[in-house]
């Protein structure tokens, strides 16, 4: 497969390496596990030769988790943006723009605990558009709440996809990276099987290319997320032909997202 991912700091990611989103949520509690974890992470990410490795921390912990200095395969990520681009009377916000000064590169977007929340398709548009007129990467996530046998649900996916990338100009679809994340599968013992896993990312796929064209379909990195670990993590980018994967729980878990990250790395 032809083509790279360029996000807006520049950094041009092979297509054929797997990107892997470590989504730390709510934790760690404590600012020195956080960097003993990313510390761990940032000794693996460089002897990877087909994985690169996001780590997106709590907003205080992003910059200690970060380092002084550029770790090859690493990057950080954020978990949210707020809409607005840059600064202004917005209590409790914080702008991508803000979030680039610090190091980010990537940033997650429309999370389906936040659309939980009450984040909206609207709202999701606009926070995309934000991200990449700071010149960043959204990793934007979307999935069905039940997968219905009617089928149902694909019209409900390709809904949300065009709702959420309907501020997206044609120029700027070689930033974005879409995560598709089930939320029936999130948490759950199991994830979803992997035909179906290679199934829906061709339809996000195919609702992409529909809005940017085949070239950018062909580009696109999307990732799996929902009850991810580093037990099932080789067979689902195997079997699954996924780009890449969003890790929620076995992210903190340092010596399981290690071996997570190896299994991936595994997989030709």
């Amino acid at each position: 497969m032809a083509g790279n991912l360029i996000n807006g700091y520049g950094t041009i990611i092979a297509m054929n390496k797997r990107l892997i989103v470590g989504n730390w949520k709510m934790n760690p509690i404590t600012l020195d596990e956080a960097k003993k974890i990313a510390n761990k992470i940032k000794r693996i990410a460089p002897t990877l030769s087909s994985v690169e490795t996001v780590i997106a921390p709590p907003f205080p912990f992003i910059i200690p988790c970060g380092g002084r200095n550029k770790v090859k395969h690493f990057s950080l990520g954020a978990q949210s943006a707020s809409i607005e681009i840059d600064r202004g009377p917005y209590t409790g916000e914080v702008s991508a723009t803000m979030l680039g000064e610090v190091g980010v590169e990537y940033v997650i977007v429309g999370h389906s605990e936040q659309r939980k929340r009450g984040e909206t398709d609207e709202t999701v548009s606009k926070k995309v558009k934000a991200v990449l007129e700071a010149g960043l990467s959204p990793i934007v996530c979307v999935g069905e709440v039940v997968r219905d046998e009617a089928g149902d649900y694909l019209n409900v996916l390709k809904n949300q996809i065009k709702n959420s990338l309907a501020n997206v100009e044609a120029k700027s679809a070689g930033s974005i990276v879409l995560a598709y994340e089930p939320v029936w599968a999130i948490g759950a013992a199991e994830p979803m099987k992997n035909d179906d896993i290679y199934e829906s990312s061709l339809f996000v796929k195919k609702v992409f290319s529909d809005m940017f064209g085949p070239e950018a379909g062909v580009k696109v990195k999307v990732l799996y997320g929902g009850s991810v670990n580093y037990r099932n993590a080789g067979d689902i980018v195997r079997v699954g032909k996924v780009d890449g994967l969003l890790v929620g729980r076995e992210s903190v878990n340092a010596p399981g997202f290690v071996e997570l990250l190896k299994a991936v790395d595994d997989v030709k």
